[in-house]
């Protein structure tokens, strides 16, 4: 099958997984083409069926935005034409879905009539979609896709209580694929982080208001009170410096380390003894998942998709959103516990294998078939 996933090209979930998937496919056979303003993070070659087309947005000072979506439309058609793609996979409702939807009906024109498959991430539903310029484009874009999938139950629910949609949305959660993981633990480095006294927190996110990354600080603050600590802040975003700054008053900023951006995710989870997630809203977690998948036990909120990923007194510890002393509490008592940590630390692991690409992709491949069909 020859399949165009267009996606964006960042560190976010929604790229990441289009990515991964796009690279899955290719290992099942099948030949992919990434569309994108930029080479995808998580796409580190072009190789065999694996291939990259950059949309390139033309200039003109007439337009005070620069026209993406036009240009998006354009490239699609082309490319299908050049390269007779069967199957276009958009990851995120707006822009995606509204340019490719586009894309088909000029296509049309020349007697090619091309199946749209669109993936729901979250906040193409719960932040930019929902708002009231954007609320009709995504669900004139949802309605005429051939097959919608949703990354988790709570997203899909979400998707039909703001949107007058009456598509089927199908549940294919995100996925992460497990060898990965079991590769870097074989040669995990914990020495190189912190004492063998000092247990490991970790957060990972893109440093947006909704990830309450303050939250992060504060809970640490109170876990470093009662034991000796380290704490990675992994990402980069907008609130990057208020969480520095308030290290700095709590008095913890020296066994605090912000390594930015970074491609060595899992590595720095195999350090890890416990994930700190208190987002404000999670439509899957995949942050949550990555971090199981290297055996490393989750306390999060309880919001979103996140029930559906880290399972409360098995994997880790589900909180209501702002309530640090729960988050702390949680850990202390987590981390006091050896016996118990490993316990979680293992049911973490045996949970995230579920949502192995192995599995989860053969899942697509369907509603590729019930798109062609």
């Amino acid at each position: 099958m020859k399949i165009a996933i267009v996606c964006y090209p960042t560190y976010g979930g929604s790229g990441v997984v289009a990515t991964e998937l796009g690279i899955s496919l290719a290992e099942r056979g099948h030949e992919v083409h990434f569309v994108s303003y930029k080479q995808p993070v998580r796409l580190q070659s072009l190789a065999g069926n694996i291939h990259f087309h950059e949309v390139h947005v033309p200039r003109y000072p007439l337009f005070h935005f620069q026209p993406y979506e036009l240009a998006l439309s354009s490239m699609l058609v082309e490319m299908v034409k050049l390269h007779q793609i069967e199957l276009l996979h958009v990851h995120y409702a707006i822009p995606h879905a509204y340019a490719a939807y586009m894309a088909k009906q000029m296509l049309k024109e020349n007697g090619i009539d091309i199946p749209l498959v669109t993936t729901l991430h979250g906040s193409d539903i719960t932040l930019v979609g929902s708002h009231p310029f954007y609320k009709p484009a995504v669900t004139f874009s949802i309605n005429n896709s051939d097959v919608v999938t949703a990354v988790s139950k709570d997203l899909r629910s979400d998707t039909f209580n703001l949107f007058d949609v009456h598509k089927e949305i199908h549940v294919v959660p995100n996925f992460i694929n497990i060898s990965r993981y079991d590769n870097i633990r074989v040669n995990c480095e914990r020495g190189s982080v912190a004492a063998a006294h000092e247990v490991i927190l970790t957060h990972v996110s893109n440093f947006r208001p909704v990830k309450r990354v303050l939250d992060v600080v504060e809970a640490f603050a109170k876990i470093r009170a009662q034991m000796p600590a380290k704490l990675l802040m992994v990402g980069d975003g907008p609130d990057r410096l208020v969480a520095e700054n308030r290290c700095r008053e709590l008095n913890v900023w020296e066994d605090v380390v912000f390594y930015g951006k970074t491609n060595e995710v899992s590595k720095i989870l195999c350090y890890t003894d416990l994930l700190l997630l208190p987002s404000q809203t999670e439509s899957f977690g995949l942050a949550a998942l990555e971090a199981m998948a290297a055996a490393t036990p989750v306390i999060s909120t309880n919001t979103g998709g996140l029930p559906e990923v880290n399972i409360h007194g098995e994997t880790g510890y589900l909180t209501a959103v702002g309530d640090v002393d729960a988050m702390a509490k949680h850990a202390i008592a987590l981390l006091s516990d050896k016996e118990k940590l490993t316990l979680f630390k293992h049911q973490a692991y045996e949970y995230a294998c579920r949502f192995d690409v192995h599995k989860i992709v053969p899942a697509y491949e369907s509603m590729y078939q019930k798109a062609l069909g």
